[in-house]
């Protein structure tokens, strides 16, 4: 090939023996392409010497190749699966490894009728907002309207985003933690270019980055778009860590530096506290800092930037189920501490009140408070977590401040933080005195109380196992009754040494009858995940013992039904977290059991079940709304602490606490729940306005029927893939369970084994020079391999869902498409034929339909009038129809007409003859001047229709008076890319006459 012309983007070259794409970005010197199938994974450069005129051409009537009416249906359906380059303004949904639920798509829409993006995502756990927020980033960088992105999140999350991102939405994101961000940087030979502008796709530590060496550098080369996860903790009054990061997202919110796009996301909007609601509002617009949500209009304007829905909003939504679990059973564990160990919780707690009311005062008394909860917690966790934090010297005690003890103590003892993340929260808080004690305290004393905590921890280790641990009991008997139920159980330990201990120990009491794993916060989070994963594919039964480590950016809903909290946490939004992680859309389950194990005796767990734990489930159930608790229910706790510690006064050996009767503690309780339900009560009134994101529900139902017409309904995947299967030697197997099915692998054709990752040998998964061509499947001696789909979400490891993402289905429809073409393959290795001949009463004369493949260039604005014009190659698949009249001429069939048309059934069987003699003047027939002239009239209004559809979208925008946005119209430009590839050309012929000779003559 030899003009510029003919390496035009969207135009077809051929190159090593196969069909292929032209890209924006070919030059002179490069030609860059991708498969003609649409594997937008195999993208490749060749030399302008390698490429030639395409190999790809109409189809050809040779004898026997026409096919019937599901030769016809499968190639239809094929092309719409292998694309992956749609031309509607929706196009992130052909390139993502995800089929969105239909609620989903609501933010999605939201997003595309602002510019910049502004928005606030605050759906309920397990709804899927990583889903909503990745997938309107895609959206803006595949039109252009965004070159980069950054998800600023906690740590313990990075790598969850990571993998979510590149698996569903083919980015290749880089990690910026204190670990990565320097071999980041010297990776890029230009020393003055930022990671974020040198790396498109990045997730970063927002505690790392907040820090003032860090904070302007990023400011200044933040990317277009910002994903904010989390974004309650970025707010409110939590302290000095809370202020610096509120700080960084206002500076990067500021639309008089750098108008771009800002999504943030929570599952907690409400923080009970307004003004922390205002700040955040106020990140994505200053006037909805302002805004009194109890007006109608003020509502209607945070509507537009605000999006909330709970499950009962969205498990019915246009027509669609999702499927949540129906219920939560909620249950009790309660037990007595054996006499051995009561009389050691007593002895600690009274050696705890000795420690706190002594003499000393200030910093040391602070150090003694804080000090003396941490080792109480301890205690009643574990005789291993109390062994362990009596051996270990106290971090408070290390503490120069008062405020610095007051800090670390809270965060220990509360599990209260600024930045609400469980990273480092189930670390032992130690117990033993500084080194470094205060000079005025003898050596005696000191040494006397070193002595009194070896006892101690001697007397901890010898209560271990479940002779003398009533709790241990009791966890070993709610985990055996859960697996004789059907229930995998999640347990939640909060400290690292219980859930090491605990996890010992069912190993022991569980013997064979089930596989159990412990992950904790001594495994990167990336070796947490492997933990997981390990432990599910074992055979039988799973129990998986973590701390809270796994309570956030952990989905296990597809493995585990219940989750059992070992040790009660202290902060309500912990619990709602553990039980998120299998209380979530995806959960096979319609109940999922949640039980609670604590003691009688202390009353201590009891209380802050009931007044925060409880009382947090109580509003969320009454009022539709989960606000967090006031103020991280700090001062009911500090009010618990003062009664347990400095007013308890129970006789000696008994530990039973009579709360009720401390006003301190009264009168805090009586707060809390006052702000609390006010500020529910509240936020309860104005919720159901953002429950519809603002959309009339008719407007929504309009743009997912278009969608849907794009993408195809799930259940022509599901009759394609069928058979598909079927057609090449694979019967499916109906599977009443889960509504799916199975068929085998090993009769079907070699190169679709290796497309769907099976292999004969090891030998077969290594390409040239050693290097693993893909994860094999092999076959093992003498067992059977199959494939196993299910109509619908979860799937197990291993399984497919029947969607046009799932890369099983993608790989048979290329597989399809590709085969049709190759006139070498065996006729029972190519069931999609490119022509073929029905016979159907729904024609009352002869009807041919033609199958195109129209190619796009599309030139979209960028962000700024000054960024150039993006140009993309799109492609869309169309069927056409005309009908030949009793004189010969041809009468082209409306669209309504063709649709109706692709739904007929063959009535009675072609002859072979008469299938080839159709056949053979079908494909005569589309050199006619007429037809390439309707085909080419037909891809300049597809083009004008794809330019409107792109269009509107922006004047959303624009509508409000933005003269960038009336200007970005302006600038789009559709125009076909060549004439069309005809895939195939079906002859639709009326019983009756279809042995008559046809009118017209060969025509």
């Amino acid at each position: 090939m030899s003009t510029a012309d003919d390496r035009a983007p969207g135009t077809l070259v051929r190159a090593r023996d196969r069909d292929w794409v032209v890209l924006p970005g070919t030059t002179e010197e490069l030609v860059l392409a991708q498969p003609l199938d649409g594997d937008r994974e195999f993208v490749a450069a060749f030399f302008p010497y390698e490429v030639s005129e395409p190999g790809f051409g109409r189809p050809k009537a040779l004898p026997g190749e026409a096919g019937d009416f599901a030769s016809a249906s499968l190639l239809r359906t094929a092309l719409r699966i292998a694309s992956t380059a749609g031309a509607g303004p929706f196009r992130s949904l052909n390139a993502v490894a995800v089929e969105p639920r239909q609620y989903q798509l609501v933010p999605l829409m939201m997003a595309l009728r602002m510019d910049p993006v502004r928005l606030l995502i605050g759906d309920d756990v397990g709804i899927g907002k990583t889903v909503e927020s990745a997938l309107i980033a895609k959206e803006l960088m595949e039109q252009g309207s965004a070159r980069n992105m950054t998800v600023l999140c906690s740590p313990s999350l990075a790598e969850q985003w990571q993998r979510e991102l590149r698996v569903k939405f083919g980015m290749e994101p880089e990690l910026v933690l204190p670990s990565t961000a320097a071999r980041l940087q010297k990776a890029i030979d230009d020393p003055d270019r930022s990671i974020f502008d040198h790396y498109p796709v990045t997730v970063v530590s927002t505690d790392f980055i907040k820090q003032d060496e860090r904070r302007d550098a990023f400011r200044r080369h933040c990317p277009d778009i910002l994903i904010v996860d989390e974004a309650h903790t970025c707010v409110g009054t939590g302290g000095n860590e809370q202020q610096k990061r509120y700080e960084l997202l206002s500076a990067l919110a500021d639309r008089t530096e750098r108008d771009r796009h800002l999504i943030l996301v929570t599952a907690t909007p409400h923080s009970g506290d307004p003004q922390a609601f205002a700040k955040l509002t106020g990140l994505l617009d200053p006037s909805l800092r302002t805004l009194d949500t109890t007006r109608s209009a003020d509502r209607d304007k945070l509507a537009r930037h605000f999006v909330q829905r709970r499950r009962h909003d969205i498990k019915r939504y246009v027509g669609q189920e999702t499927p949540f679990p129906e219920d939560r059973d909620t249950q009790d564990a309660l037990y007595r501490l054996d006499t051995d160990y009561a009389r050691f919780v007593a002895d600690i707690l009274a050696y705890t009140r000795q420690q706190v009311r002594g003499p000393s005062g200030g910093h040391h008394q602070r150090m003694s408070w804080w000090t003396a909860l941490t080792l109480l917690r301890c205690v009643l966790s574990s005789p291993a977590a109390a062994a362990a934090t009596l051996r270990t010297r106290s971090l408070i005690a290390a503490t120069r401040t008062p405020a610095e003890a007051d800090k670390l103590g809270r965060a220990a003892a509360f599990e209260l933080t600024d930045d609400e993340t469980a990273e480092g929260m189930d670390v032992v808080p130690g117990s033993l005195p500084d080194e470094a004690a205060p000079p005025e305290e003898p050596r005696r004393t000191r040494t006397s109380e070193a002595e009194k905590l070896k006892e101690f921890t001697d007397r901890a280790d010898a209560l271990t196992g479940p002779d003398t641990d009533a709790k241990l009991r009791i966890l070993v008997d709610r985990v055996k009754r859960q697996l004789v139920d059907g229930y995998d159980p999640i347990v939640f330990c909060h400290y690292i040494p219980t859930a090491e201990y605990v996890a010992q120990h069912l190993k022991e009491e569980l013997g064979r009858s089930a596989s159990v794993e412990a992950v904790t916060g001594t495994l990167h989070p990336d070796a947490r995940q492997a933990r997981v994963d390990e432990l599910t594919a074992r055979r039988g039964r799973h129990v998986l013992v973590a701390t809270d480590c796994l309570s956030e950016g952990v989905n296990l809903q597809e493995h585990f039904g219940a989750v059992i909290h070992y040790d009660l946490s202290w902060n309500p939004t912990r619990h709602l977290q553990r039980a998120g992680r299998v209380d979530r859309f995806g959960q096979p389950r319609r109940r999922v059991r949640e039980i609670t194990v604590y003691d009688t005796d202390t009353g201590i767990d009891g209380l802050v079940l009931k007044v925060l734990i409880q009382k947090h489930k109580d509003i969320a159930d009454q009022t539709g709304v989960a606000v967090l608790v006031p103020d991280q229910g700090r001062g009911v706790l500090e009010a618990l602490a003062s009664a347990l510690l400095l007013r308890g006064k129970q006789p000696e050996g008994q530990l039973t606490i009579d709360f009720d009767d401390d006003p301190d503690f009264g009168r805090a309780r009586e707060a809390l729940h006052k702000e609390w339900e006010s500020a529910a009560e509240r936020e309860s009134k104005v919720l159901t306005k953002f429950a519809h994101s603002g959309l009339r529900p008719e407007e929504v139902e309009a743009e997912l029927d278009a969608l849907r017409q794009a993408l195809g309904d799930p259940g022509d995947i599901a009759t394609f893939t069928r058979e598909a299967l079927a057609q090449l030697g694979a019967q499916p197997i109906g599977d009443a369970r889960d509504r799916g099915f199975k068929a085998p692998v090993d009769p079907l054709p070699n190169g679709l084994k290796h497309a769907l990752g099976f292999y004969e040998d090891a030998d077969q998964t290594t390409a040239p020079g050693g290097a693993p061509k893909a994860k094999a499947k092999g076959r093992a001696k003498s067992t059977a391999r199959d494939l196993v789909f299910r109509e619908d979400l979860p799937v197990a490891r291993g399984e497919h869902v029947l969607s046009r993402t799932d890369p099983a289905v993608r790989a048979l429809a290329r597989y399809l498409l590709d085969a049709a073409v190759d006139t070498t393959l065996p006729r029972e290795e190519r069931p999609a034929r490119r022509l073929g001949v029905i016979r159907t009463a729904a024609v009352d004369r002869r009807t041919v339909l033609l199958l195109a493949r129209y190619r796009f260039r599309l030139r979209l604005p960028g962000r700024t009038s000054a960024d150039e014009s993006r140009v993309l190659v799109a492609d869309d698949a169309q069927v056409l129809a005309w009908r030949t009249e009793g004189d010969g001429s041809r009468t082209w069939l409306s669209d309504e007409e063709t649709a109706a048309l692709l739904t007929a059934t063959p009535d009675l069987n072609t002859l072979p003859a008469l299938r080839d003699q159709q056949a053979t003047r079908a494909a005569a027939e589309l050199y006619d001047d007429e037809v390439k002239d309707h085909l080419t009239a037909r891809g300049r209004l597809l083009a004008e229709r794809l330019r409107d559809a792109h269009q509107r979208v922006r004047e959303a925008a624009g509508q409000r008076g933005r003269e960038r946005g009336a200007a970005a119209v302006r600038r789009i430009d559709v125009e076909p890319s060549g004439d069309p590839d005809l895939l195939g050309v079906y002859v639709y012929l009326n019983p009756p006459a279809a042995q008559q000779p046809a009118p017209g003559g060969d025509r």
